[in-house]
Protein backbone atom coordinates (compact mmCIF):
# COMPACT_ATOMS: atom_id res chain seq x y z
CA UNK A 1 0.00 0.00 0.00
CA UNK A 2 1.18 3.51 -0.81
CA UNK A 3 2.96 5.21 2.09
CA UNK A 4 1.51 8.55 1.00
CA UNK A 5 -1.98 7.07 1.24
CA UNK A 6 -1.36 5.85 4.80
CA UNK A 7 0.23 9.15 5.82
CA UNK A 8 -2.82 11.05 4.57
CA UNK A 9 -5.09 8.82 6.67
CA UNK A 10 -2.83 9.29 9.70
CA UNK A 11 -3.00 13.06 9.27
CA UNK A 12 -6.80 12.91 9.18
CA UNK A 13 -6.85 10.84 12.37
CA UNK A 14 -4.59 13.36 14.12
CA UNK A 15 -6.90 16.18 13.07
CA UNK A 16 -9.90 14.31 14.46
CA UNK A 17 -8.03 13.79 17.73
CA UNK A 18 -6.97 17.45 17.95
CA UNK A 19 -10.55 18.64 17.54
CA UNK A 20 -11.73 16.40 20.36
CA UNK A 21 -13.82 14.37 17.93
CA UNK A 22 -12.06 11.01 18.29
CA UNK A 23 -14.42 8.23 19.35
CA UNK A 24 -13.13 5.52 21.68
CA UNK A 25 -14.77 2.29 22.71
CA UNK A 26 -14.73 0.80 26.20
CA UNK A 27 -14.82 -2.97 26.56
CA UNK A 28 -17.91 -4.27 28.36
CA UNK A 29 -17.35 -7.61 30.07
CA UNK A 30 -20.94 -8.28 31.14
CA UNK A 31 -24.31 -8.57 29.44
CA UNK A 32 -25.94 -5.33 28.35
CA UNK A 33 -28.14 -3.94 31.11
CA UNK A 34 -28.93 -1.13 33.51
CA UNK A 35 -25.62 -2.00 35.19
CA UNK A 36 -22.62 -3.20 33.18
CA UNK A 37 -19.07 -4.25 33.97
CA UNK A 38 -16.35 -2.12 32.33
CA UNK A 39 -12.69 -2.40 33.26
CA UNK A 40 -13.54 -4.51 36.30
CA UNK A 41 -16.01 -1.94 37.62
CA UNK A 42 -19.78 -1.99 37.96
CA UNK A 43 -21.22 1.17 36.41
CA UNK A 44 -24.73 2.48 35.81
CA UNK A 45 -25.48 2.47 32.10
CA UNK A 46 -27.30 5.56 30.82
CA UNK A 47 -26.49 5.42 27.12
CA UNK A 48 -27.89 2.19 25.65
CA UNK A 49 -30.98 1.83 23.48
CA UNK A 50 -32.14 -0.89 25.87
CA UNK A 51 -35.33 1.01 26.74
CA UNK A 52 -37.30 -1.86 28.26
CA UNK A 53 -34.31 -3.62 29.81
CA UNK A 54 -34.80 -6.74 27.67
CA UNK A 55 -31.23 -7.13 26.39
CA UNK A 56 -30.36 -9.58 29.18
CA UNK A 57 -33.88 -10.91 29.80
CA UNK A 58 -33.78 -14.64 30.65
CA UNK A 59 -36.70 -15.43 28.34
CA UNK A 60 -34.89 -13.98 25.31
CA UNK A 61 -31.67 -15.78 26.16
CA UNK A 62 -33.57 -19.05 26.58
CA UNK A 63 -35.42 -18.56 23.28
CA UNK A 64 -32.11 -17.98 21.48
CA UNK A 65 -30.56 -21.10 23.01
CA UNK A 66 -33.59 -23.24 22.26
CA UNK A 67 -33.52 -22.21 18.61
CA UNK A 68 -30.08 -23.61 17.88
CA UNK A 69 -30.67 -27.36 18.28
CA UNK A 70 -33.69 -27.62 15.95
CA UNK A 71 -32.81 -24.73 13.59
CA UNK A 72 -29.01 -24.52 13.60
CA UNK A 73 -26.53 -21.68 14.08
CA UNK A 74 -26.70 -19.71 10.84
CA UNK A 75 -28.34 -19.81 7.43
CA UNK A 76 -25.22 -19.41 5.26
CA UNK A 77 -27.36 -18.00 2.48
CA UNK A 78 -29.57 -15.17 1.37
CA UNK A 79 -33.31 -15.56 1.66
CA UNK A 80 -34.35 -16.39 -1.90
CA UNK A 81 -31.63 -19.00 -2.49
CA UNK A 82 -31.90 -21.26 0.55
CA UNK A 83 -32.01 -18.96 3.56
CA UNK A 84 -35.68 -18.83 4.56
CA UNK A 85 -36.90 -20.98 7.41
CA UNK A 86 -40.48 -21.17 8.61
CA UNK A 87 -39.57 -19.02 11.61
CA UNK A 88 -38.43 -16.14 9.36
CA UNK A 89 -41.91 -15.89 7.88
CA UNK A 90 -43.42 -16.38 11.32
CA UNK A 91 -41.50 -13.36 12.66
CA UNK A 92 -42.38 -11.24 9.63
CA UNK A 93 -46.06 -12.03 9.97
CA UNK A 94 -45.90 -11.50 13.73
CA UNK A 95 -44.34 -8.06 13.27
CA UNK A 96 -46.99 -7.17 10.69
CA UNK A 97 -49.81 -8.08 13.08
CA UNK A 98 -48.17 -6.18 15.93
CA UNK A 99 -47.81 -3.07 13.77
CA UNK A 100 -51.22 -3.47 12.05
CA UNK A 101 -49.72 -3.82 8.57
CA UNK A 102 -50.33 -6.30 5.76
CA UNK A 103 -46.87 -7.84 5.87
CA UNK A 104 -43.25 -7.27 6.88
CA UNK A 105 -39.82 -8.10 5.49
CA UNK A 106 -36.69 -8.75 7.56
CA UNK A 107 -33.25 -7.24 7.02
CA UNK A 108 -29.91 -7.63 8.79
CA UNK A 109 -30.40 -4.20 10.38
CA UNK A 110 -32.68 -1.18 10.01
CA UNK A 111 -29.77 0.60 8.31
CA UNK A 112 -30.15 -2.01 5.56
CA UNK A 113 -33.93 -1.70 5.61
CA UNK A 114 -33.74 2.05 5.03
CA UNK A 115 -30.94 1.55 2.53
CA UNK A 116 -33.09 -0.84 0.50
CA UNK A 117 -36.47 0.87 0.76
CA UNK A 118 -36.46 3.78 -1.68
CA UNK A 119 -34.76 2.56 -4.86
CA UNK A 120 -37.24 -0.25 -5.69
CA UNK A 121 -40.31 1.89 -5.05
CA UNK A 122 -39.47 5.25 -6.64
CA UNK A 123 -37.94 6.36 -9.93
CA UNK A 124 -36.78 9.57 -11.64
CA UNK A 125 -40.37 10.71 -12.16
CA UNK A 126 -41.06 10.58 -8.41
CA UNK A 127 -40.06 12.72 -5.40
CA UNK A 128 -38.89 12.11 -1.84
CA UNK A 129 -39.30 14.82 0.80
CA UNK A 130 -37.07 14.15 3.80
CA UNK A 131 -36.82 15.77 7.23
CA UNK A 132 -33.51 17.57 7.71
CA UNK A 133 -32.73 15.60 10.90
CA UNK A 134 -33.46 12.15 9.51
CA UNK A 135 -31.15 9.27 10.42
CA UNK A 136 -28.09 8.66 8.25
CA UNK A 137 -29.59 5.40 6.97
CA UNK A 138 -32.55 7.27 5.46
CA UNK A 139 -30.19 9.80 3.90
CA UNK A 140 -28.04 7.04 2.41
CA UNK A 141 -31.09 5.13 1.16
CA UNK A 142 -32.42 8.23 -0.58
CA UNK A 143 -29.02 8.80 -2.22
CA UNK A 144 -29.32 5.38 -3.88
CA UNK A 145 -32.69 6.30 -5.37
CA UNK A 146 -33.18 8.26 -8.59
CA UNK A 147 -36.23 10.16 -7.34
CA UNK A 148 -35.97 13.93 -7.07
CA UNK A 149 -34.95 14.93 -3.54
CA UNK A 150 -36.37 17.65 -1.34
CA UNK A 151 -35.50 18.43 2.27
CA UNK A 152 -37.65 20.29 4.80
CA UNK A 153 -36.48 21.85 8.04
CA UNK A 154 -36.94 19.64 11.07
CA UNK A 155 -40.64 19.33 11.92
CA UNK A 156 -41.41 22.56 10.06
CA UNK A 157 -44.84 21.89 8.60
CA UNK A 158 -44.89 25.14 6.63
CA UNK A 159 -41.67 24.12 4.92
CA UNK A 160 -42.96 20.58 4.36
CA UNK A 161 -46.09 21.90 2.66
CA UNK A 162 -43.99 24.20 0.50
CA UNK A 163 -41.89 21.22 -0.64
CA UNK A 164 -45.02 19.14 -1.27
CA UNK A 165 -46.45 21.93 -3.40
CA UNK A 166 -43.15 22.32 -5.25
CA UNK A 167 -42.97 18.60 -6.00
CA UNK A 168 -46.57 18.53 -7.24
CA UNK A 169 -46.05 21.57 -9.42
CA UNK A 170 -42.92 19.93 -10.86
CA UNK A 171 -45.11 17.04 -12.01
CA UNK A 172 -43.99 14.32 -9.59
CA UNK A 173 -45.80 11.06 -10.27
CA UNK A 174 -45.55 9.80 -6.68
CA UNK A 175 -44.34 11.66 -3.57
CA UNK A 176 -43.00 10.02 -0.43
CA UNK A 177 -42.50 11.89 2.85
CA UNK A 178 -39.70 10.29 4.87
CA UNK A 179 -39.25 10.98 8.58
CA UNK A 180 -37.92 9.51 11.78
CA UNK A 181 -40.68 8.81 14.26
CA UNK A 182 -38.29 9.96 16.99
CA UNK A 183 -35.24 12.09 16.16
CA UNK A 184 -32.70 10.16 18.14
CA UNK A 185 -30.17 12.89 18.90
CA UNK A 186 -32.81 15.19 20.41
CA UNK A 187 -35.61 12.92 21.59
CA UNK A 188 -38.14 14.96 19.59
CA UNK A 189 -41.22 13.24 18.19
CA UNK A 190 -42.17 13.79 14.56
CA UNK A 191 -45.42 15.71 14.07
CA UNK A 192 -47.21 12.74 12.59
CA UNK A 193 -50.76 14.13 12.84
CA UNK A 194 -49.78 17.15 10.77
CA UNK A 195 -47.59 15.11 8.42
CA UNK A 196 -50.31 12.58 7.67
CA UNK A 197 -52.86 15.35 7.13
CA UNK A 198 -50.58 17.06 4.60
CA UNK A 199 -49.86 13.72 2.95
CA UNK A 200 -53.57 13.14 2.44
CA UNK A 201 -54.01 16.64 1.03
CA UNK A 202 -51.15 16.20 -1.46
CA UNK A 203 -51.67 12.46 -2.12
CA UNK A 204 -48.27 11.52 -0.70
CA UNK A 205 -47.02 8.31 0.90
CA UNK A 206 -45.65 8.53 4.46
CA UNK A 207 -42.63 6.48 5.54
CA UNK A 208 -41.59 6.48 9.22
CA UNK A 209 -38.41 5.05 10.76
CA UNK A 210 -39.64 4.05 14.23
CA UNK A 211 -36.45 2.53 15.65
CA UNK A 212 -36.52 4.68 18.81
CA UNK A 213 -40.22 4.06 19.48
CA UNK A 214 -41.19 0.48 18.70
CA UNK A 215 -41.88 -1.43 21.90
CA UNK A 216 -42.58 1.48 24.22
CA UNK A 217 -44.26 4.44 22.50
CA UNK A 218 -48.01 4.16 22.13
CA UNK A 219 -50.54 2.27 24.29
CA UNK A 220 -49.06 -1.17 23.56
CA UNK A 221 -45.65 -0.16 22.29
CA UNK A 222 -46.67 -0.07 18.64
CA UNK A 223 -44.73 3.14 18.05
CA UNK A 224 -45.21 6.81 17.24
CA UNK A 225 -48.22 6.36 14.92
CA UNK A 226 -50.06 4.57 17.73
CA UNK A 227 -48.88 7.23 20.18
CA UNK A 228 -50.58 9.89 18.05
CA UNK A 229 -53.49 7.73 16.93
CA UNK A 230 -52.69 8.03 13.23
CA UNK A 231 -51.86 5.61 10.43
CA UNK A 232 -48.79 5.78 8.21
CA UNK A 233 -48.10 3.82 5.05
CA UNK A 234 -44.66 2.29 5.64
CA UNK A 235 -42.86 1.61 8.91
CA UNK A 236 -39.21 0.65 9.29
CA UNK A 237 -37.74 -0.47 12.57
CA UNK A 238 -35.32 -2.66 14.44
CA UNK A 239 -34.98 -5.62 16.77
CA UNK A 240 -31.80 -3.99 18.02
CA UNK A 241 -33.18 -1.52 20.53
CA UNK A 242 -36.26 -2.01 22.74
CA UNK A 243 -37.02 -5.43 21.22
CA UNK A 244 -34.13 -7.15 22.97
CA UNK A 245 -31.15 -5.31 21.56
CA UNK A 246 -30.04 -7.95 19.07
CA UNK A 247 -29.48 -7.38 15.39
CA UNK A 248 -32.18 -7.22 12.74
CA UNK A 249 -34.39 -4.69 11.01
CA UNK A 250 -37.67 -4.73 9.14
CA UNK A 251 -40.04 -2.88 6.84
CA UNK A 252 -43.79 -3.24 7.40
CA UNK A 253 -46.44 -1.97 5.03
CA UNK A 254 -48.96 -2.74 2.28
CA UNK A 255 -48.66 -6.18 0.65
CA UNK A 256 -47.63 -4.93 -2.83
CA UNK A 257 -44.86 -2.81 -1.28
CA UNK A 258 -43.46 -5.73 0.69
CA UNK A 259 -43.75 -8.07 -2.31
CA UNK A 260 -41.79 -5.70 -4.54
CA UNK A 261 -39.12 -5.16 -1.88
CA UNK A 262 -38.72 -8.93 -1.63
CA UNK A 263 -37.97 -8.94 -5.36
CA UNK A 264 -35.72 -5.88 -5.62
CA UNK A 265 -34.39 -4.56 -2.29
CA UNK A 266 -30.66 -5.08 -2.68
CA UNK A 267 -29.71 -5.44 1.02
CA UNK A 268 -32.37 -8.16 1.29
CA UNK A 269 -31.29 -9.97 -1.87
CA UNK A 270 -27.56 -9.90 -1.16
CA UNK A 271 -27.27 -10.30 2.64
CA UNK A 272 -27.41 -13.45 4.74
CA UNK A 273 -30.65 -14.28 6.49
CA UNK A 274 -30.95 -13.54 10.19
CA UNK A 275 -29.67 -16.39 12.39
CA UNK A 276 -32.38 -18.62 13.90
CA UNK A 277 -31.45 -17.60 17.44
CA UNK A 278 -32.14 -13.94 16.64
CA UNK A 279 -35.43 -14.78 14.95
CA UNK A 280 -36.71 -16.84 17.87
CA UNK A 281 -35.67 -14.25 20.44
CA UNK A 282 -37.40 -11.62 18.28
CA UNK A 283 -40.65 -13.56 18.50
CA UNK A 284 -40.26 -13.79 22.26
CA UNK A 285 -39.48 -10.07 22.51
CA UNK A 286 -42.76 -9.18 20.80
CA UNK A 287 -44.61 -11.33 23.33
CA UNK A 288 -42.88 -9.55 26.22
CA UNK A 289 -43.63 -6.15 24.67
CA UNK A 290 -47.30 -6.94 24.26
CA UNK A 291 -47.42 -7.85 27.96
CA UNK A 292 -45.11 -4.99 28.92
CA UNK A 293 -47.42 -2.33 30.35
CA UNK A 294 -45.48 -2.31 33.63
CA UNK A 295 -42.15 -2.03 31.83
CA UNK A 296 -43.41 0.94 29.84
CA UNK A 297 -44.78 2.55 32.99
CA UNK A 298 -41.41 2.11 34.74
CA UNK A 299 -39.58 3.53 31.73
CA UNK A 300 -41.59 6.73 31.58
CA UNK A 301 -41.62 7.14 35.37
CA UNK A 302 -37.83 6.94 35.25
CA UNK A 303 -37.70 9.43 32.38
CA UNK A 304 -39.81 11.99 34.24
CA UNK A 305 -37.81 11.58 37.46
CA UNK A 306 -34.48 11.81 35.65
CA UNK A 307 -35.45 14.88 33.64
CA UNK A 308 -36.71 16.67 36.75
CA UNK A 309 -33.52 15.80 38.64
CA UNK A 310 -31.23 17.15 35.92
CA UNK A 311 -33.27 20.33 35.61
CA UNK A 312 -33.10 20.87 39.37
CA UNK A 313 -29.31 20.55 39.23
CA UNK A 314 -29.23 23.27 36.57
CA UNK A 315 -28.29 21.39 33.40
CA UNK A 316 -29.50 22.60 30.02
CA UNK A 317 -31.84 20.01 28.52
CA UNK A 318 -33.82 19.76 25.32
CA UNK A 319 -37.58 19.67 26.00
CA UNK A 320 -39.48 16.46 25.39
CA UNK A 321 -41.43 13.47 26.61
CA UNK A 322 -39.23 10.69 25.22
CA UNK A 323 -36.78 8.58 27.31
CA UNK A 324 -33.95 10.19 25.30
CA UNK A 325 -32.89 13.16 27.45
CA UNK A 326 -29.90 15.07 26.02
CA UNK A 327 -27.73 17.20 28.32
CA UNK A 328 -26.50 20.06 26.13
CA UNK A 329 -22.84 21.04 26.54
CA UNK A 330 -21.84 22.74 23.28
CA UNK A 331 -18.25 21.71 22.69
CA UNK A 332 -16.96 18.24 21.87
CA UNK A 333 -14.01 18.38 24.27
CA UNK A 334 -16.31 19.35 27.13
CA UNK A 335 -18.66 16.47 26.33
CA UNK A 336 -15.70 14.08 26.28
CA UNK A 337 -14.33 15.44 29.56
CA UNK A 338 -17.64 15.22 31.34
CA UNK A 339 -18.26 11.67 30.10
CA UNK A 340 -14.83 10.69 31.45
CA UNK A 341 -15.55 12.30 34.84
CA UNK A 342 -18.90 10.55 35.03
CA UNK A 343 -17.26 7.22 34.34
CA UNK A 344 -14.94 7.82 37.27
CA UNK A 345 -18.08 8.41 39.35
CA UNK A 346 -19.54 5.08 38.24
CA UNK A 347 -21.86 6.28 35.44
CA UNK A 348 -21.41 5.15 31.85
CA UNK A 349 -22.35 7.76 29.22
CA UNK A 350 -20.93 8.90 25.90
CA UNK A 351 -20.26 12.34 24.51
CA UNK A 352 -22.04 13.06 21.22
CA UNK A 353 -20.39 15.51 18.86
CA UNK A 354 -19.71 16.25 15.19
CA UNK A 355 -20.39 14.54 12.82
CA UNK A 356 -23.10 12.79 14.85
CA UNK A 357 -24.57 16.19 15.81
CA UNK A 358 -23.82 19.66 14.37
CA UNK A 359 -20.71 21.52 15.49
CA UNK A 360 -21.33 23.55 18.63
CA UNK A 361 -24.16 21.26 19.75
CA UNK A 362 -22.20 18.55 21.53
CA UNK A 363 -24.05 16.78 24.29
CA UNK A 364 -24.33 13.77 26.52
CA UNK A 365 -27.39 11.85 25.40
CA UNK A 366 -28.83 10.07 28.41
CA UNK A 367 -31.36 7.32 27.85
CA UNK A 368 -33.69 5.80 30.38
CA UNK A 369 -34.20 2.10 30.96
CA UNK A 370 -37.14 0.36 32.64
CA UNK A 371 -34.72 -1.77 34.67
CA UNK A 372 -33.11 1.20 36.45
CA UNK A 373 -34.15 1.73 40.06
CA UNK A 374 -34.78 5.00 41.85
CA UNK A 375 -31.57 4.36 43.81
CA UNK A 376 -29.68 4.03 40.50
CA UNK A 377 -31.04 7.36 39.30
CA UNK A 378 -30.25 9.14 42.57
CA UNK A 379 -26.69 7.82 42.46
CA UNK A 380 -26.38 8.95 38.83
CA UNK A 381 -27.74 12.41 39.67
CA UNK A 382 -25.10 12.76 42.40
CA UNK A 383 -22.47 11.82 39.82
CA UNK A 384 -23.80 14.41 37.35
CA UNK A 385 -23.72 17.06 40.08
CA UNK A 386 -20.06 16.30 40.85
CA UNK A 387 -18.96 16.05 37.22
CA UNK A 388 -20.89 19.19 36.33
CA UNK A 389 -18.97 21.17 38.93
CA UNK A 390 -15.62 19.60 38.09
CA UNK A 391 -15.95 20.49 34.41
CA UNK A 392 -17.39 23.94 35.07
CA UNK A 393 -20.76 23.16 33.52
CA UNK A 394 -22.41 23.87 36.89
CA UNK A 395 -21.36 26.71 39.14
Amino acid sequence: MSQAFLENISTTLKEIEAEGLYKRERLITSPQGGHIAVGGRDVINLCANNYLGLADHPALIEAAKNAMDPKGFGMASVRFICGTQDIHRELEQRLARFLAKDDAILFAACFDANGGLFEPLLGPEDAIISDALNHASIIDGIRLCKAKRYRYQNSDMTDLEAKLREAREAGARHIMIATDGVFSMDGYLAKLPEITALAKQYEAVVMVDDCHATGFMGPKGEGTPAHFGVDVDILTGTLGKALGGGIGGYIAGPQPVIDLLRQRARPYLFSNSLPPSIVMSGLEAIRLVEEGDELRRNLFDNARYWRAGLETLGFTLLPGEHPIIPVMLGEAKLAQAMAADLFEEGVYVSGFFFPVVPRGKARIRTQMNAALTRADLDRALDAFAKAGKTTGVLS
